[in-house]
């Protein structure tokens, strides 16, 4: 399975991640290539060494802006990991790719380097980038995707699909909000993307997810079958076994590799 992530959505069965393929998709890129893995600046995230502040720069299409509600949670989420004495700050930009069609992992990598205000490693600050394009991903079903250590995509209109029109189905804000800090927890590492957890806790059937439907990372939340909509709430929290993992990769008690930052 490589590591440039994507999340399906299918007609009647909603999926945080999907099968073997996971969220983690088709390009991997070496250690020593700038952009990194998905997981390659996870210390640079959670410690303060170097980088005191962080700025997710959040890039939109006209008619694409995220939610405020998933830009405030997304804030909230990395602020509980991410030791950054000097702030986080969320800085959201209408852009026009100038892109038509669907999107692969390389046309999101590709338009969101060609975008970028600053590279992830400038001077005391990590940027990270998250792209709310038009169009879908050549997958329809995908809702977003993690393409390399500092980038992630999400597919507002697969997002809207996904909501449905039945009452008791999770709102697109709710779908959008899990998504968009799933991807995230891809960019720190989980699961066990950059590092092997000490505790069980990884989806054997879908690498790079958690096995807990409690946990932001679990693999899928999903009917019994294709036929069944789901209900109930979306998790948008790191549970116990991540925030653990996260802690011990910046401990040094657990070993962390494909770095493109160490302290």
């Amino acid at each position: 399975m490589g590591k440039s992530g994507f999340i399906p959505v299918m007609l009647g069965l909603l999926m945080v991640c999907s099968t073997m393929s996971g969220c983690l998709g088709d390009d991997i890129f070496e250690s020593g290539d700038k952009k990194g893995i998905p997981g390659g600046l996870t210390l640079a995230c959670l410690s303060s060494a170097k980088y005191t502040s962080m700025v997710v720069e959040i890039d939109y299409e006209p008619g694409y802006m995220p939610e405020q509600s998933s830009v405030n949670l997304l804030k909230t989420r990395l602020q509980e990991v991410c030791d950054k004495p000097n702030g986080i700050q969320i800085e959201l930009t209408e852009t026009n790719f100038e892109h038509s069609g669907s999107w692969t992992a390389n046309d999101v990598r590709e338009k969101a380097w060609e975008h970028k205000s600053n590279q992830p490693q400038t001077g005391s600050t990590l940027y990270w980038q998250a792209l709310f394009p038009s169009s879908e991903y050549s997958n329809d079903d995908v809702l977003g995707v993690a393409v390399d250590a500092s980038t992630v995509a999400i597919f507002k209109d697969t997002v809207e699909d996904a909501e449905g029109p039945i009452f008791s189905r999770p709102s697109a804000e709710e779908i959008e909000n899990s998504v968009l800090v799933h991807e995230f927890g891809h960019l720190l590492g989980l699961v066990n993307l950059v590092y092997k957890s000490p505790v069980d806790h990884e989806d054997k059937d879908h690498p790079g997810h958690s096995n807990n439907e409690d946990s932001v990372m679990y693999w899928a939340i999903e009917s019994a079958n294709l036929g069944n909509i789901i209900t109930g709430e979306l998790p948008d929290e790191f549970d116990n076994d991540d925030l653990n993992d996260l802690s011990g990769m910046l401990s040094g008690e657990i070993a962390v590799t494909d770095q493109i930052w160490l302290p």
